[in-house]
């Protein structure tokens, strides 16, 4: 502040005049995303759903970002970035999660007023939310199949399918910690879906039967929440979506309701839930 200011007691202008953009729009691009948004209906509901969507897919991408960051500090014994990302990921699931405030209440009536224009468009086919669910181990070639139209998503898709996942660097690291993992789980299919395996449960009862503080301990209850707000996630998902559209076929040709509650069962991170029935 200058002396000028400080003897007057009153606050500096300002910086106002700029030659172009403002430096926030040209970090932010303001303007592009506020932009993004066209309606296809006339229902004033449909910008309320179409920007939720919006930002949700942007609070995918922060996350794939967390759990990048995080395998990658896994595959160089770095567990304490690992638990970094993933405690950062746990606040951004939170805030996730709070993008169904808006939905969650939506009547029949309501959803009906503008479902038309969402056409064959589902969730399901969101690219980010894919690497999401692959980065969580749940693998699947299949749901490649929306994306063959665009070929640089493909591409991302294709390359996250065949790399290990978040839980495998987790169970290789326990591996290398002195843990009796068989090799057809450290060399499995990394493209195939992840399926619980009773030794890394053993492994995962060795670590919280031991020092609670422990590194290991620590990435497991990281891990553990991550995993709790993704179920809290798929559940806050289905009853939206039973809220809205009752049995009926999902936007995309799914089950709907059906097929969000067969994913809502499924347990992320399957060994560290099943450990705790051992300690």
């Amino acid at each position: 502040m200058s002396q000028e200011a400080l003897e007057t007691n009153e606050p500096e202008t300002p910086h106002l005049d700029f030659a172009g953009t403002t430096p926030y729009e040209d970090y932010v691009r303001a303007d592009v995303l506020t932009h993004l948004q066209h309606t296809l209906s006339d229902d004033p509901g449909e910008m309320v759903f179409l920007v939720t969507t919006q930002v949700m897919e942007l609070w995918f991408t922060v996350i794939v970002h967390e759990w990048e960051t995080a395998a990658a500090a896994l595959r160089g014994d770095d567990v304490p970035t690992a638990i970094a990302a993933l405690k950062r990921s746990t606040r951004e699931l939170e805030a996730l999660n709070a993008s169904w405030k808006p939905l969650g209440q939506l009547t029949p009536a309501q959803f009906n007023s503008y479902r038309s224009a969402l056409g064959e468009g589902s969730g399901f086919q969101s690219a980010m939310y894919r690497r999401m669910e692959f980065l969580l181990g749940e693998k699947s070639a299949s749901m490649l199949v929306p994306h063959r139209g665009a070929p640089r998503v493909h591409a991302e898709l294709e390359k996250a399918l065949h790399e290990p996942s978040l839980y495998d660097e987790v169970v290789r690291l326990l591996a290398r910690r002195g843990h009796a993992v068989p090799d057809a789980v450290l060399r499995r299919d990394v493209s195939e879906r992840y399926e619980s395996d009773d030794a890394v449960e053993a492994a995962w009862t060795a670590v919280y039967s031991g020092d609670g503080d422990a590194d290991l301990a620590r990435l497991g209850e990281a891990l553990t929440d991550v995993a709790e707000l993704v179920w809290r996630w798929r559940n806050d998902h289905l009853v939206a979506t039973r809220r809205a559209m009752g049995a009926k076929p999902g936007t995309g040709g799914s089950a709907g309701v059906a097929w969000l509650e067969k994913r809502a069962r499924r347990y992320v991170f399957p060994e560290l839930w099943t450990a705790r029935s051992h300690v």
